[in-house]
C-alpha cells in the first residue's frame, strides 16, 4: 500500500490558518495596526476601500524593519515577541501570533515599505498568495505602510462570505474603537474611499472614551481606581441615571488587551443592582492590569477570551471598586442641606398676619334630581366618558376586527393555541372550548383573566400588546405608512462611528416608521418628527435602543431588521405591568390580540397565553 500522508505546501498551510486568524477585512486591521503598536508608533493611519475588500492600508511612524527582517515577517511562525514557551505566558505585546503576516500573504497581495530610523533606505516587498515577486531598496518615509488588496483574491469561497460593505465597515470601525480605548496616546486616522472620516488625537483616556462615544457621554461617566497586590482597576462607569435599556456600551480590557469576561460583567451588574430598573446596562470601560503569569490569554484563538488566576477575588474587589466610586460622586441621590446651592427656605413670621379663616364653599348642582324618573326607570348620574379608546389608538388593526363568535380555543399540556378565523383553523368539537366570555378580569394589573367554555384564560397584558403593536409596526415599515408628527423642540441624536453606521443601514426604515432627522454633520442629527403613536417616550434612547439592536443583529437580511426595529418599538412603547385597565379596554386589547397572526406568543418566543381547565380546577379544589 502507497504512503498516503504527505506534508501540505506552506501556501495551503497558510491559508488554513488564515481561516482562523484572518475571517474579515476588520481582521486584517486589527493585526496591522497591533504590529504597529508593539514598534512603538505614535501616527496611524488607516486607509480602506469598499470596506477594506479593495484595500486595507495601515502607515504608521514606528521602528520600521530591516531588510532581513521585513523578509522574514512573512515567514509562518516568524516572531521578535517569543523566544521559548515560557514566553506565551509573559506577552505584554499584542502582535505576537506568528502566522498573521504570513496567513494575510496566502490570501491576498500584500505591499510593504518599510525604513528603520538609522538606515537612508528603507525595504520594498510585493508578495502575491505567499510568493514574492519582488523585493527592492526604495525611499520611503521612518516606519511601516503595508498594504493589503483584493482580499481572499484566491479563495473565492471566503470572499463570497463577506457581509455587505456597511457590515464588513462596522466591523472594521468596532476593532478601531477597541484599540484606540486602550492606546490613548496615540493618533489615530481613518480614511474610507479617499475621505477623512475618523480622527482621534493622542489625549488622556477619558478624552479618548469622549472622541470615541461622543460628546455626551464625557457628563455621563464617573471614574473608578483601585490597586492592590492582585490586580489594579481603572477606568470609567456611567452613573445609574444614565444607564439604558438595550445594550450599552460595555468594555473590558486587561494587560490593555479587548477581552469578554461574563463574570466579571456580573460584578458590574450586581453592583448596580438596586440603582437601576429591571432591563437597563450600564456603560463601563473598565482596565485590568495583572502579573502576564497570572493570566492566560490563549485560551481562544482570536484572544479575546482569557482566564485570570484568581478570578473570586478580583471579582470582590471590581464589585467593591464599582460601589465606592458610586458613593464617592454621590452616584446615589442624597440631600444636602448644607451646601451653598441648597434652596433658601422662607421663615415663617406670623406678624401682622390675619387669624380669620373662611369657611370652604361646597358647590351643588341645584339642578340635578335623583328621583327623576325616565321612562326605563329612575336615573342615575351619567357615565363618565374615560375616553379608553385613545389609549389604544395606537394599536387599531389594519387587518380587520375581530368577531367573538369567530374564535376556538384548542386545549393542550396546559396551554391555549388561539385560532382566528382570518388565519388558523378550527378542530373538531371535541378539542374545541368556544367564543370567549366578554367579561374580564384583571388581575395584579399584570394579567387579564377571562372565561372560556373548558375553563380560564390566562393573558399577560404587556406581552399581549408587544404581539399586537409589533405586528402593526411590522406591517408600516413594509407598507412605509408611517405617520409623522413634528416635534415641538428637536432634540439632537449624537452617535459614536460604529452607532452612525448602523443608523446609515437603518435610517430609511426607521423614517418608514414615522421618524423624521436632519443631518448636522460630525455624526449628530436633529429628530424632527417621530411616529404619532409615540407619546410620554424617550424618542432619542428608543432610537438608540434600535440601533443598538441593528448592530447586535449583525445580518444583512432585510426582514430581520425590519422584525428588529418593529420588536425594538413594540418592546418600549407597550403598555407596562402595574397599568390598570379597564373592562372596556380589556375587551378591545383581546380583540386585537386575537386578530394577529400568532396570538400565542410574543415575536421573540414568549407565551402570551394559558388556559387552566375545568378539571384542573376541580382538582386543586378537592
Amino acid at each position: 500500500m502507497s504512503d498516503i500522508i504527505n506534508l501540505l505546501p506552506d501556501s495551503i498551510a497558510n491559508q488554513i490558518a488564515a481561516g482562523e486568524v484572518i475571517q474579515r477585512p476588520a481582521s486584517v486591521v486589527k493585526e496591522l495596526v497591533e504590529n504597529s503598536l508593539d514598534a512603538e508608533a505614535k501616527h496611524i493611519q488607516v486607509i480602506i476601500k469598499d470596506a477594506g475588500r479593495t484595500l486595507v492600508q495601515i502607515v504608521d511612524d514606528g521602528k520600521g524593519m530591516s531588510e532581513t527582517d521585513a523578509r522574514m515577517a512573512f515567514e509562518r511562525h516568524a516572531t521578535s515577541k517569543i523566544k521559548n514557551a515560557d514566553d506565551l505566558f509573559l506577552l505584554h505585546t499584542r502582535g505576537f501570533r506568528g502566522e498573521a503576516l504570513a496567513s494575510i500573504a496566502s490570501i491576498a497581495h500584500v505591499e510593504l515599505k518599510t525604513r528603520q530610523p538609522d538606515s537612508d533606505v528603507g525595504t520594498h516587498i510585493k508578495i502575491a498568495g505567499s510568493k514574492v515577486e519582488s523585493q527592492v531598496s526604495v525611499s520611503t518615509p521612518v516606519g511601516t505602510s503595508i498594504a493589503v488588496k483584493n482580499i481572499f483574491f484566491n479563495v473565492p469561497a471566503r470572499r463570497k462570505f463577506l457581509k455587505s460593505n456597511e457590515t464588513e465597515r462596522r466591523n472594521i470601525l468596532g476593532e478601531l474603537e477597541r484599540i484606540a480605548l486602550v492606546n490613548p496616546e496615540v493618533e489615530f486616522t481613518l480614511y474610507e474611499n479617499d475621505v477623512q472620516t475618523m480622527h482621534l488625537p493622542a489625549g488622556n483616556l477619558r478624552q479618548r472614551i469622549v472622541q470615541v462615544e461622543g460628546k455626551r457621554i464625557n457628563q455621563q461617566i464617573i471614574e473608578i481606581e483601585e490597586a492592590t497586590t492582585l490586580v489594579s482597576i481603572k477606568g470609567y462607569i456611567s452613573m445609574p441615571q444614565y444607564a439604558r435599556k438595550g445594550r450599552a456600551r460595555q468594555f473590558f480590557f486587561a494587560n490593555n488587551r479587548y477581552i469578554r469576561h461574563p463574570y466579571f460583567h456580573k460584578a458590574v451588574t450586581t453592583a448596580f443592582e438596586k440603582l437601576i430598573s429591571q432591563g437597563e446596562n450600564p456603560h463601563y470601560f473598565i482596565y485590568f492590569d495583572v502579573n502576564p503569569n497570572a493570566i492566560d490569554v490563549n485560551i481562544h484563538p482570536t484572544k479575546t477570551e482569557v482566564k485570570f488566576e484568581d478570578e473570586n477575588a478580583i471579582w470582590q474587589i471590581l464589585l467593591v471598586t464599582i460601589k465606592e466610586s458610586l458613593g464617592k460622586f454621590n452616584a446615589i441621590p442624597s440631600i444636602d442641606f448644607d451646601t451653598a446651592d441648597a434652596p433658601e427656605i422662607p421663615i415663617f413670621d406670623n406678624t401682622n398676619v390675619d387669624r380669620t379663616a373662611s369657611m370652604p364653599g361646597v358647590r351643588i348642582n341645584q339642578s340635578y334630581n335623583p328621583f327623576q324618573v325616565n321612562q326605563g326607570g329612575y336615573s342615575s348620574p351619567p357615565k363618565p366618558n374615560l375616553d379608553w379608546e385613545k389609549l389604544y389608538e395606537s394599536v387599531g388593526s389594519d387587518e380587520g376586527d375581530f368577531d367573538d363568535e369567530v374564535t376556538a380555543v384548542e386545549i393542550g399540556s396546559g396551554e391555549a393555541t388561539i385560532f382566528s378565523s382570518q388565519v388558523g383553523q378550527v378542530h373538531s368539537t371535541e378539542e374545541v372550548v368556544s367564543t370567549y366570555s366578554p367579561e374580564h378580569y384583571q388581575f395584579k394589573q399584570k394579567y387579564i383573566l377571562t372565561s372560556v367554555k373548558s375553563g380560564l384564560m390566562i393573558i399577560d397584558q404587556h406581552r399581549a400588546h408587544i404581539r399586537i403593536l409589533f405586528d402593526k409596526y411590522l406591517l408600516q415599515i413594509a407598507d412605509r405608512k408611517g405617520v409623522s408628527q413634528r416635534v415641538l423642540f428637536p432634540e439632537i441624536l449624537q452617535l459614536s462611528q460604529t452607532e452612525a453606521s448602523a443608523f446609515s443601514e437603518i435610517v430609511d426604515d426607521l423614517e418608514a416608521l414615522g421618524f423624521e432627522f436632519s443631518d448636522m454633520g460630525d455624526n449628530a442629527f436633529a429628530v424632527q418628527g417621530v411616529p404619532s403613536e409615540l407619546s410620554n417616550v424617550n424618542f432619542v434612547e428608543l432610537i438608540r435602543s434600535m440601533i443598538d439592536d441593528s448592530v447586535e443583529l449583525g445580518v444583512d437580511v432585510k426582514e430581520k431588521i425590519y422584525e428588529s426595529l418593529a420588536l425594538s418599538m413594540a418592546n418600549y412603547t407597550a403598555i407596562p405591568y402595574g397599568k390598570s385597565l379597564s373592562e372596556e379596554e380589556m375587551l378591545f386589547m383581546v380583540n386585537q390580540l386575537f386578530s394577529c397572526r400568532t396570538p400565542n406568543h410574543t415575536p421573540d418566543g414568549r407565551s402570551i397565553i394559558a388556559v387552566i381547565s375545568d378539571d384542573e380546577l376541580d382538582k386543586k379544589l378537592k
